[in-house]
């Protein structure tokens, strides 16, 4: 059965689901735009690809390791505040960019700074606070919605970025997406009704971090669910950072590869809100082994085909549909497993490992590019992995873990 619309909701979950939503907008739509920044800010500061990579690297790292504290912070007293701080960081960071002249300005803005503002301000956070504040009969709906909001930015947000790029610079458009960051602070004030309630938090002592997470981890399922995750974070960071950068080496301009982006986003409207509701019907684990496989393939044609502009939107289309469609189930299997009391902790660590594998979709990118003077290698990685977190996912197992309810309750 689909789960009610939003206006059977309670003012309150209505108000932190489109606030959510909102946020989820700005802040994945400018973390998607990053990339349309590779070669401005290469040929005006005179760096290779494989500086600005090792920014964005840093980037996805520093936000992977910030997130679980992110998380776990949010557990504790909500994510308004942590949402707050976060985009502060975030849009500081960016506004750095903007004036930095040397690779270790740009490594410690756009990476580290950026990095570390995301792991607050990111669709991430946004998810858990969703996840707890929605009802069960709702909940994978609502986070299919959220991550449909932030592909929704990706469509909107990357060619509005590239237009300003191509008119005014991309110091103007690092200031635009600094102001869209900024544009999050007030909207997290609207974010309630996920803290955890006084009477509970009081009547039992606190379990540390470390009890939560070790736990967590001698969960097999739970394992084989973030090393799946490790693939997503692989293959997304390194499209997002290097495809407008392997579009020009093969002579299509930028403004193919921001629309190519874009229909990425578009795309994975429909892509993540579908998948949110395959999530409240069906088996979770056979959803993320059906989306890898299905990347595996596309990746494949892609490889295979003449790059085209058509070829290219086709392959933003595809590829959107199958994008940010392993977010709901994977935060959902989170919450079956463990609840919805350490979501946030439980998910940023997973989330961890999509950030480590983000790492290195960027770095070996460009350290590859450096070395080879072409990209091949690395969209060979992502077909092979496509496979490997495909045949990962079969064997989870639905269950919610005994020991951590045991855990919980103590």
């Amino acid at each position: 059965m689909t789960p009610p619309p939003p206006r059977a909701l309670a003012p309150a979950m209505l108000a932190t689901l489109l606030a959510a939503c909102l946020i989820a907008l700005l802040s994945f739509g400018v973390r998607s735009a990053f990339g349309l920044f590779t070669d401005p800010i290469s040929r005006e500061l005179g760096l290779s690809r494989e500086v600005y990579a090792i920014a964005i690297a840093v980037q996805n790292l520093a936000w992977g390791l910030a997130q679980p504290l992110a998380g776990f912070v949010a557990d504790r007293r909500g994510a308004r505040p942590v949402l707050l701080a976060g985009a502060a960081l975030y849009a500081a960071g960016i506004v750095g960019l903007a004036f930095a002249t040397t690779p270790a300005q740009v490594v410690v803005t756009a990476g580290l700074l950026v990095g570390l503002g995301m792991g607050g301000a990111s669709y991430i956070t946004v998810l858990a606070a969703l996840g707890r504040a929605m009802p069960e009969a709702q909940r994978s709906w609502a986070l299919g919605l959220g991550t449909a909001a932030g592909s929704l930015g990706q469509f909107v947000v990357v060619p509005l970025t590239q237009a300003v790029i191509g008119v005014a610079g991309w110091r103007s458009g690092a200031w635009m997406m600094a102001a869209a960051t900024a544009l999050t602070l007030l909207v997290a004030l609207a974010v309630r009704g996920d803290r955890p309630q006084a009477p509970a938090a009081s009547a039992a002592p606190r379990t540390s971090a470390l009890a939560v997470v070790g736990t967590a981890l001698r969960h097999p399922s739970y394992v084989l669910l973030v090393l799946g995750f490790f693939v997503c974070g692989f293959q997304l960071a390194f499209i997002t950072t290097h495809f407008p950068a392997y579009l020009a080496d093969r002579g299509l301009g930028a403004s193919v590869a921001s629309w190519a982006i874009a229909m990425v986003g578009l795309f994975n409207v429909a892509g993540a809100y579908l998948a949110g509701v395959w999530g409240g019907r069906g088996s979770r684990k056979n959803l993320l082994a059906c989306v890898y496989a299905g990347r595996a393939l596309v990746l494949l044609l892609f490889v295979l085909l003449p790059t085209t502009p058509a070829s290219v939107l086709a392959f933003g289309a595809a590829m959107g549909l199958l994008w940010l469609s392993t977010v709901p189930p994977t935060s959902a299997l989170v919450a079956t497993f463990f609840g919805t009391r350490y979501m946030a902790t439980l998910f940023g660590l997973a989330f961890f490992s999509h950030q480590v594998g983000s790492f290195f979709g960027v770095y070996l990118g460009g350290r590859l590019y450096a070395r080879t003077g072409s990209y091949d290698l690395v969209w060979w990685c992502c077909i092979a992995l496509s496979i490997v977190a495909a045949l990962v996912n079969l064997p989870i197992r639905e269950d919610a873990s005994r020991a951590f309810a045991r855990l919980a309750a103590t």
